[in-house]
């Protein structure tokens, strides 16, 4: 039996998040991650059944350690505004500071492989939001739409300018996003 290695399992990350990015998924490889990771394809294949698996785990990943960051100190006792404010900040938090892990999410998800994934296992992790928001249609502090609705049109927005600052190679400033969080609120707003 073979033991994990956990710098290995990294570097394989690191590489299929790397090699997305430069190169997409069609030229990406097995063998050019193992290279990229400097390790050998059959290593991958101790931890991934094929590349659709590694790309499904590497994905699972990122969403967790972006749901972590997005409710990170977010205080549930706190308003329902206070805790939309916070989550925002911390998405944005999340996109500037981990700019490789958001793009390669953009990829995924304009990509047909998560209609074919259960993505159900990454709902659990994302419950503060929903709760949330579910708060503030019990409230009548949000309008009386699908949960799924309300995510559309407060947090995408926000995830859309910021893609294009990460273009630019520039960082939304403080004013910048005070507006976009009044603007993604009034949005939602009952």
């Amino acid at each position: 039996m073979r033991y994990r290695d956990d710098n290995k399992v990294e570097a394989i990350f690191d590489a299929t998040v790397q090699l997305i990015n430069e190169i997409g998924f069609s030229d990406t490889s097995i063998s050019k991650i193992a290279k990229r990771a400097s390790v050998s394809a059959a290593t991958i294949y101790i931890y991934h059944e094929n590349k659709e698996d590694l790309l499904y785990k590497t994905y699972l990943k990122i969403k967790g350690k972006m749901s972590e960051k997005m409710f990170q100190g977010v205080d549930h006792t706190r308003t329902v505004y206070e805790r939309f404010e916070a989550i925002i900040r911390n998405y944005v938090d999340f996109i500037q500071s981990s700019k490789d892990y958001f793009l390669f999410l953009e990829q995924i998800m304009n990509s047909p492989l998560p209609q074919k994934w259960c993505l159900e296992d990454t709902a659990s992790q994302f419950q503060p939001i929903f709760e949330m928001f579910d708060a503030g249609i019990r409230q009548e502090i949000f309008k009386k739409e699908d949960i799924n609705i309300l995510v559309v049109y407060s947090i995408l927005p926000i995830a859309e300018l910021l893609k294009a600052h990460l273009k630019n190679g520039t960082m939304l400033n403080s004013k910048q996003l005070d507006s976009a969080i009044k603007m993604s609120w009034d949005a939602i707003k009952a």
